[in-house]
């Protein structure tokens, strides 16, 4: 038995498939026609373009234009200066072939993602890499699509699955997927979220252990894969997969059910969205609501800041779709591992505690009022609360919310019209600003635990080092009783708490934050169902 990440529910009983990508060399030969090698990059970047627009469509029809985004993505990075321009230097420059161009810039760009903090930042490389792979492809003459599945009951077993690779996968023949490397917020475990297709990633060296033809087990509860298992274990498997298709059937049927405890306390069950067109599956899975959308997700990839028309298109967007459920715009969350092309940021010894979120917002009040601009005037098409990440204590709540009333003042001149309704709330993410939250609830609509930061802020353990991640635990007593004064200051003064971070979605944490009163919980859509039933058997 090996085990890995359990990276989406369900079980899967089937036959191998080893997905083996023919390897192309890649060499540092010299060129003497410069021209030509650049047209032959062109091409390529052509060709993939081609492919990708076929892909999104396939992915549109299959899995919904959400999913589909990824790929509008991946086009759009292939137009990018910043990425494929720097490939053309690089022949132009140093006289190199076209694949030695992409490989040099693909690893810088990989090497820059790789090394952030954030998980959903970090896996982002997977997209580069992808990019990059079919560019490679193109330049060689080969497919960078290496599928030919025919058999019924598929397992495909791969070193790592791209989102390409992920949304052509014959959902009629493949029931589940394993791989070498990746984690829950790489995009192959998104879309196997989506498609409903168990998966187990991050197994090391899977692809030794097994060839094509070997049956072979995929649990995608605990993270478990038995390759070659006796009849005993298969009719065990087949017993718990029927068991778990009943369960999710019952799921299904919470979609439109107000998570209520036993008791009577209503309690919102919400998504968080990075992108606009993330809210589509918010909506399917039944959520009360979006919780928490980050905003940075729209000033990335691109060469500059995005304008006020567009912030206002998308905020709007995200408001008429929810059709005045609640929801919670997070401002500009930038800094730290976290960066943009066009707004250098100064170099610090500790960039997580420096320049970052509000405190840079507050400094480039440029910036930050175009944010503030579009969210006053896409208020009126819905349920807005904005919140504010990184505060410390009032004197920033105070600043940002004077920032928005000169704002305000602006939109009044101009005869653009606005909200009077918006609650104005905080990210208590700070452990100064939970210990202070009875204070700071005087001021605020709402407060929202980032506990992903908390936790780390608390326990002073980063969760992705290797050597102290085992002191990341959002179940330690220090950090419980700052989320349970956070909870308690905020009532206190008749404000509500939400919860944004990866505890909200925790099956162990849910009853205690249940207890401590949590009034909303708000975490990646495809897990509202599973809190929605969680909650429903709450006291």
């Amino acid at each position: 038995m090996k085990k890995g990440i359990a990276a989406s529910k369900g079980y899967a009983i089937g036959t191998v498939f080893l997905q083996e990508h023919e390897e192309i060399v890649i060499t540092d030969q010299k060129v003497t026609d410069v021209a030509a090698e650049k047209e032959a990059l062109q091409k390529s970047l052509d060709a993939s373009r081609a492919q990708l627009e076929k892909i999104k469509e396939k992915a549109a029809a299959e899995m919904g234009e959400e999913k589909a985004a990824v790929f509008e993505a991946h086009i759009t990075l292939l137009d990018d200066p910043e990425f494929t321009g720097a490939m053309a230097m690089e022949i132009e420059s140093n006289s190199i072939n076209a694949m030695k161009a992409v490989d040099n810039v693909t690893n810088m760009f990989v090497s820059i993602f790789e090394s952030m903090e954030d998980a959903y930042m970090r896996e982002r490389a997977a997209d580069i890499k992808d990019v990059s792979k079919r560019i490679i492809a193109n330049l060689a003459g080969k497919s960078a699509d290496a599928f030919a599945i025919t058999e019924a009951n598929t397992v495909v077993v791969a070193h790592d699955l791209t989102p390409s690779d992920t949304a052509q996968l014959d959902r009629s023949k493949v029931v589940g997927f394993i791989t070498n490397i990746g984690g829950r917020t790489s995009h192959a475990a998104i879309m196997a979220r989506t498609l409903e297709i168990p998966a187990v990633l991050g197994l090391g060296d899977i692809t030794s252990a097994v060839k094509t033809g070997d049956k072979i087990i995929v649990d995608g509860i605990t993270g478990d894969v038995i390759i070659n298992p006796s009849e005993d274990v298969i009719a065990e498997y087949e017993a718990k997969k029927e068991k778990f298709k009943e369960e999710q059937e019952e799921l299904k049927k919470l979609i439109d059910v107000k998570t209520t405890t036993k008791s009577g306390k209503r309690v919102e069950v919400c998504g968080n969205i990075g992108q606009p067109e993330d809210v589509l599956g918010v909506i399917a899975n039944g959520g009360d609501g979006v919780g928490l959308f980050r905003t940075e997700f729209l000033y990335m990839d691109r060469d500059n800041a995005p304008t006020e028309e567009e912030q206002y298109e998308s905020y709007k967007f995200v408001l008429e779709k929810m059709e005045g459920k609640q929801v919670v715009i997070r401002t500009l969350d930038i800094g730290g591992d976290k960066t943009l092309p066009y707004l250098p940021l100064p170099e610090e010894m500790n960039p997580f505690l420096g320049y970052r979120a509000i405190r840079l917002c507050l400094d480039r009040k440029e910036i930050f009022k175009v944010q503030l601009r579009a969210l006053l005037r896409a208020s009126v098409y819905g349920n807005l609360c904005v919140m504010f990440p990184m505060i410390s204590g009032l004197e920033e709540f105070q600043n940002a919310k004077a920032v928005v009333e000169e704002c305000k003042a602006e939109l009044r001149a101009e005869g653009k019209e606005y909200s009077d309704s918006i609650q104005w709330g905080i990210m208590v993410e700070i452990p100064a600003a939970a210990v202070y939250a009875d204070e700071l609830a005087k001021h605020v609509d709402f407060f929202s635990i980032g506990t992903n930061d908390l936790i780390q802020y608390t326990l002073a353990a980063d969760r992705m080092s290797e050597k102290v991640s085992y002191l990341y635990n959002p179940m330690h007593p220090a950090v419980l009783r700052l989320i349970k004064m956070t909870i308690d200051g905020a009532h206190k003064h008749g404000k509500w708490v939400g919860m944004c971070g990866e505890m909200a979605g925790d099956e162990a944490a849910i009853p205690t934050l249940v207890e401590y009163g949590l009034d909303e919980f708000s975490m990646s859509a495809t897990s509202i169902l599973n809190a929605k039933k969680i909650i429903l058997d709450q006291e």
